[in-house]
């Protein structure tokens, strides 16, 4: 029993998901903004499973750049293009100029077969079908949205194609992708088995939610590949017995994702196109974006040498964590990488560009 002065300590480590080793690029840093060049794999902000292996943290562990405020956000997957604001008024600023439409994102991504020649304009309206393990689908009662494509090259098996969102939902590209018949080529996603022979194309999936959501988190459980969800196979059994998950007795293992509260929910594929009523996605609540307590608690477990980082140190063996008792497969950096890349982001007295992929040249092969 406890008594009155009693001290108690909780000390815990986490099990982070792999990410990739590709160093995060600076392309500006003013007394506004720092800009960079994101790598495939890594969130913007600690969320879901993770804490280290996020851009705001290893730019305020590597960088010294603290304090800083999320102006947009990127996919875990999605590279490219990313921006940040310094001080609030800046924020502000370009908040406003979101909520005017007055921003342009530019994406550049390679498809599979041979895309249209001339521009396509895709309309079809967008549905979130699971915000916990982040997949959506084209539904009459979803959201409204526009994305305009155009074709860069063609190698003989995949297109490169030029997009522009002029909406900003989640995963909005690689959906509207799918549904013309040209997914992304190794989109982790809306390029799976589970979609049904097209993949999806046309909207034709012939599957319940339940029913894709259970063959998606299956196919990934054939390929060792769970992290890629945001999701682990403790998760699953851990979600089971979570009431929000309806009769236990019929509680698939991807209905169990569903309310998994370690599960990070999808990002913003296109910043222009944020809701003007919500310039910062509909997720704010679920990823903290101020990252200076979460950089502090951090830095204090790491003193402790209970935390992994992106750079392969291994956290202490746990003999109490069973996590720490399973082997997983390491997976190659090919399999961290989605070919989409935000390459440019404009504003009103603003443009900001990266360089364009390496699978993006013309002359390009897998």
């Amino acid at each position: 029993l406890f008594q009155n002065n009693d001290f108690l300590r909780n000390t815990v480590h986490r099990h982070e998901p792999p990410v990739t080793a590709q160093p995060i690029q600076i392309l500006v840093e003013d007394d506004e903004v720092v800009v960079v060049d994101k790598p495939s794999s890594l969130p913007v902000h600690p969320c879901g499973r993770f804490r280290h292996n996020t851009v705001i943290f290893i730019l305020g562990k590597e960088r010294g750049l603290k304090e800083l405020h999320t102006i947009h956000r990127l996919d875990r997957m999605t590279s490219g293009v990313l921006m940040f604001a310094k001080t609030v008024e800046v924020s502000q600023r370009i908040d406003e100029q979101v909520r005017q439409r007055q921003l342009e994102k530019e994406y550049v991504c390679r498809v599979v077969g041979e895309f249209p020649e001339h521009e396509v304009v895709c309309e079809e309206p967008i549905l979130v079908v699971s915000y916990k393990v982040g997949v959506c689908r084209v539904d009459p009662k979803g959201k409204p949205c526009k994305t305009v494509f155009q074709r860069l090259s063609y190698n003989g098996r995949s297109s490169v194609v030029k997009c522009l969102p002029r909406t900003g939902r989640t995963h909005q590209i690689r959906v509207h992708l799918q549904y013309l018949g040209h997914p992304i080529v190794n989109d982790p996603i809306y390029n799976m088995e589970a979609w049904g022979p097209d993949r999806g194309k046309g909207g034709k999936i012939d599957k319940t939610d339940e029913e894709l959501l259970k063959a998606l988190v299956e196919e990934h459980c054939s390929r060792q590949s769970l992290e890629v969800l945001g999701i682990a196979e403790e998760d699953l059994s851990a979600g089971a017995g979570n009431k929000g998950c309806g009769d236990s007795s019929e509680c698939a293992p991807a209905q169990a994702a569903l309310v998994n509260e370690n599960s990070c929910p999808a990002e913003e594929t296109g910043d222009p196109g944020r809701d003007a009523g919500d310039p910062k996605g509909n997720e704010a609540a679920a990823c903290p974006l101020n990252c200076d307590t979460n950089l502090e608690t951090l830095e204090n477990s790491e003193e402790l040498g209970l935390s992994g980082n992106r750079d392969g140190e291994m956290e202490e063996k746990d003999p109490l964590c069973m996590e720490c008792k399973i082997s997983r497969r390491d997976p190659s950096p090919k399999e961290l990488v989605m070919f989409l890349h935000a390459l440019r982001y404009k504003g009103v007295g603003f443009e900001y560009c990266s360089k364009m992929p390496e699978w993006a040249m013309e002359d390009w092969e897998e």
